[in-house]
């Protein structure tokens, strides 16, 4: 781990900082979906149908959104907007009541994740200055994927436990808002 903290320049900080918020607040709900869609009225087929409308919505989309990150100037915006963009559908499932409405949200959220993971990746790689050590910059960003898993599992175990998924999702839209904000507020010129 040293070897690739080493390697990180300001730019890439902000960026693992950032998306480890998001990762996080990700990871807080992933293990206890089924729960969540079990209280909606749901079963396991609807839970996996769910996820299934995620992943092909995001699937889909990030042929899309690959080409609209080659075009824009600014892909921190395009970051930006779609961590927003999760924060304020993870506020949804507060009032999803159906299983319709669970699937209109895993399809805006897949949409906002397809829409980020091009631009960032290319933000990413823009800022690693050393073409040697790629290989130690990304695994900075891999094992950011396990410890944001690890603290967004724990997190999100302790706040549906002790006060239930409407503070949890209030929680995950916080820290995806955070994110958004800290990379909108940058200087154009930091990314």
């Amino acid at each position: 781990m040293m070897l690739a903290v080493s390697v990180l320049n300001k730019q890439l900080r902000v960026l693992l900082f950032t998306d480890s918020l998001v990762l996080i607040s990700a990871a807080m709900l992933a293990p206890f979906y089924a729960l969540y869609v079990d209280k909606i009225g749901g079963d396991i087929l609807d839970a996996g149908m769910a996820a299934s409308a995620f992943a092909v919505a995001a699937g889909v989309a990030s042929i899309l959104s690959g080409k609209l990150a080659d075009l824009v100037r600014h892909k921190e915006r395009i970051v930006a907007l779609s961590y927003l963009v999760t924060g304020v559908s993870f506020v949804a499932y507060i009032f999803v009541e159906s299983m319709a409405q669970l699937l209109l949200v895993q399809v805006v959220i897949g949409l906002a994740q397809a829409l980020y993971a091009p631009a960032y990746d290319a933000l990413y790689s823009k800022h690693i200055r050393s073409k040697r050590r790629a290989g130690a910059a990304w695994a900075a960003w891999e094992s950011l994927n396990y410890f944001a898993l690890a603290i967004g599992t724990g997190a999100g175990a302790l706040l549906i436990e002790y006060m239930g998924f409407k503070a949890l999702f209030v929680a995950m839209a916080s820290l995806c808002i955070i994110s958004s904000l800290r990379l909108y507020i940058l200087p154009r010129r930091f990314l």
